[in-house]
Parts: C-alpha cells; structure tokens; sequence
C-alpha cells in the first residue's frame, strides 16, 4: 500500500523524488487515504463556485468560503477542519500549486463592508499552519517555499488614533501591504506588522514581532524583532534526519 500511496503522490506533485515514510503502519495509511478521499469529496462540490481551480482540491470539515467566486486555487490545495476564508477584495485570493492550509486558520481581506481590501496571494508549495491569521485588507503577497508556523499572525493595516477629540473606531485606517519572499521560515506565534517585507531566505524566531523590512537571509528574533546574524555566517551541519515529505 506504500508503494501505490507514494506513486500517486508522485504523480499529484509530479515529483519523481517523493518518498513516503515506510514507518506507516497498513492502519495508519489507510486512515491517511479515507480521510484524503473524503477531503477531495468535499472539494469537488466547492471548487464549482471558485473563479477556477486547477487540480485536485482537498476540504476539510466545517470550512467556510465566503465569495468563493473570487478565490483561484493551483492543484493539491489543501484546507484543513475549522478555516474561515473571505476572499472579498479588490483582488480576491490567488492561491498557488501545493499549498496546505492547517486547521482553524482565518484568511479575510476585507474586515468592514465599507472598505474594500486589496486580497492575499500565496505561492507554490508554502505551507500555512494551524491558528494562522492572516488579515489581507491592505494585501499580503507570500512567496514559494514558505513555511509559516502556528498561531501566526500578519496584518496590512493600522489605525489612526492621532486625533484625541475623535474615537479611534472612526478615525479610519492606513493600509499598507505585506511581502514574504520565497525560502522563509516564520516560526510559532509570529506577528508581522504593516508595511513589512521580509527578504528571501529568512528565519524568524517563534514569538518575534517583526515591525520593520528585514534583508534577505537574516535571522530575526524577538519584540521587536532584530536581525541576530545572517545565514551566510552560519556553518553548514550535516543532518540527522532530512524531512523528505510532507503527506497530502
């Protein structure tokens, strides 16, 4: 049963070199498949009233989709139980080829009816754990190859709250958009402020809080963050154990 699961992983990645950890027992396996089949079940009577999807498409239970109209999808995405998406925006919600969203996530891009938000893109192979929040009023643009952890958070606007005389509610917002570059890791309990980019190769440290545009290859760590050193300066370890797969 290995063998037949890792070749049609193959084929839905079109990755000749996936390889399926042999540990899995014939139960546990077989779990994995029933739960996928009734994922890809789900998807077939959603994927109808996205703008497009391309592919296999994976839902998990209790997923709401508000304005589905507006959300493409590449293949293989996955949205794990309990995620809330909202794709109203200028833009809607792009979402590219090997993505998995994880449990209890909130994806929204417009937060009042009376401003429309700009929308969020995620690219290929990036994967969005559990809890993530991910508020794309002002747009959120997050490159391939991005690992973010749980119970992050990135937001792309702010609040006026400079007039004393006016509540903050009603002293409107200022927006500005998010950049995550391809090759980054965000770890555990991340927020990321407006405004910010993060460069190519990041690692952020769980917890940080990440308030201004961080240069590519650094590793940031926490409240505010600040740059500790950059990769390059780092030796090169040989590893223990090399993650090889991630299972759909």
């Amino acid at each position: 049963m290995h063998t037949l699961i890792e070749k049609v992983i193959r084929r839905l990645k079109n990755n000749p070199d996936y390889k399926l950890d042999t540990t899995y027992s014939f139960r546990e396996a077989f779990i994995i498949v029933f739960n996928r089949t009734m994922q890809i079940l789900r998807g077939v009577s959603k994927r109808a009233f996205f703008k497009k999807s391309e592919g296999l498409l994976f839902i998990g239970n209790h997923v709401v989709i508000d304005h589905s109209y507006m959300l493409v999808a590449g293949s293989n995405l996955i949205i794990e139980d309990n995620t809330y998406i909202n794709a109203l925006s200028l833009n809607g919600i792009m979402i590219k080829n090997n993505v998995s969203i994880a449990r209890n996530c909130t994806l929204i891009c417009t937060g009042v009816i009376s401003q429309k938000g700009k929308g969020i893109i995620i690219g290929n192979n990036s994967g969005i754990n559990a809890g993530t929040y991910l508020g794309g009023q002002g747009g959120i643009e997050i490159g391939d190859n991005v690992i973010i952890g749980p119970g992050v958070k990135i937001f792309s606007e702010n609040h006026n709250f400079s007039d004393l005389k006016i509540n903050i509610k009603d002293q409107g917002v200022v927006r500005s958009g998010v950049c995550i570059k391809n090759n980054v890791w965000i770890g555990a309990g991340v927020t990321i402020l407006a405004g910010v980019t993060i460069g190519e190769g990041c690692v952020i440290a769980a917890g940080s809080v990440v308030t201004k545009t961080v240069a590519p290859n650094s590793i940031v760590a926490g409240v505010p963050g600040r740059v500790l050193k950059n990769r390059n300066e780092l030796p090169v370890p040989e590893p223990e154990y090399k993650s090889k797969l991630r299972v759909i």
